[in-house]
């Protein structure tokens, strides 16, 4: 059975500023079609018709190629840019990688469940009760509120993040998590990542990164001359002397050099 065309186009792309995030814009009568589609998949609307697939691990190219043939199995028309194609072509891995064992599909597999508990995180599904750092990388634990109940406690970050265990009840996995982290645990979330955060940025717009705003400069700290730095060695002497009326500089070379003496008087 032939598949009825759509009045719809579909331009995908790379993002302009975020890495490897892919950008759609929808065009047609029938534009809401897709635009209903995107949305199933987990594609987030920056504009009037424009959306984007922003991800913790990276496989954007991976998932919006496997988005352009449900697209086009459903009679919508997509073009492909020839810059995300050759992302879409492009094999790679991660560097040092725990899971070194795992294959090139094993390895999408795990991420792509670490990002099904980001967006759980990030839609208000999952909520997080307390985190902890166990010395190597962050944990958590949490409540699903859509799946009965069920508390996890959570290992890792980012596209390393699993679910390491399951509970009965919020108080069950609670009193575990906190007597395996104790005065490690903090109520809540953890910071979200540098990579959430440029997930976060990348799917609310098409701008480039918002500037961090820079750390407000340290004070000037007071340190004995002994352990200033060796630059400041001029205007610590005259501030000593300053200080020290009893003491006076004593030249004993030529006006040429640059060495001189102290002594008391």
């Amino acid at each position: 059975m032939k598949t009825p065309s759509i009045d719809a186009h579909v331009r995908l792309d790379v993002h302009p500023h975020h890495s490897s995030a892919v950008t759609a814009v929808l065009t047609g009568s029938q534009a809401h079609i897709a635009h209903a589609a995107l949305e199933a998949g987990n594609w987030s609307a920056v504009g009037n018709n424009t959306f984007v697939l922003a991800r913790i691990d990276h496989e954007e190219p991976y998932w919006a190629e496997w988005a352009a043939e449900q697209l086009t199995a459903d009679g919508i028309t997509v073009e492909i840019t020839p810059k995300l194609r050759e992302a879409m072509d492009q094999e790679w891995t991660w560097a040092n990688y725990p899971m070194h064992w795992c294959t090139r599909s094993e390895i999408r597999q795990v991420s792509d469940e670490a990002q099904k508990i980001h967006d759980d995180i990030h839609h208000g599904h999952l909520l997080i009760h307390a985190h902890a750092h166990d010395g190597h990388t962050i944990v958590a634990v949490g409540t699903y509120l859509h799946r009965n109940g069920k508390s996890v406690y959570l290992h890792g970050e980012d596209h390393l993040r699993q679910i390491a265990d399951t509970f009965h009840s919020p108080a069950a996995a609670l009193v575990a998590f906190e007597k395996a982290h104790g005065a490690a645990m903090r109520p809540g979330p953890a910071p979200l990542t540098d990579t959430e955060q440029d997930t976060a940025q990348a799917r609310t717009s098409l701008g480039p990164p918002t500037a961090t705003a820079e750390s407000p400069r340290p004070e000037p700290e007071t340190v004995p001359a002994y352990a200033a730095d060796a630059s400041n060695h001029d205007a610590l002497l005259e501030t000593f002397l300053e200080d020290h009326r009893d003491w006076q500089k004593w030249r004993t070379w030529s006006d040429e050099t640059t060495h001189g003496l102290i002594e008391q008087l």
